[in-house]
């Protein structure tokens, strides 16, 4: 997902995008534990997804979202 994209969505969105990543996440992990992950580089770019939704969901809280 862009950072542009992500940067159209509300706080509430974004939260939303987290947790639905996060337990991707989660899931990825699990299948890599039993073997039978089949793209082991969606684990690095779920990874990515998260840290990138994070960063925007900060820079929204500091107001720093506007350009400053």
């Amino acid at each position: 997902m862009k950072a542009s994209d992500l940067r159209g969505m509300t706080l509430d969105q974004l939260g939303e995008e987290l947790n639905s990543r996060l337990r991707e996440q989660f899931n990825l992990r699990m299948q890599k534990g039993a073997g039978q992950l089949s793209r082991p580089d969606q684990v690095f770019k779920t990874r990515r997804d998260i840290a990138r939704i994070q960063t925007i969901m900060n820079e929204k809280k500091r107001g720093a979202g506007d350009g400053k």
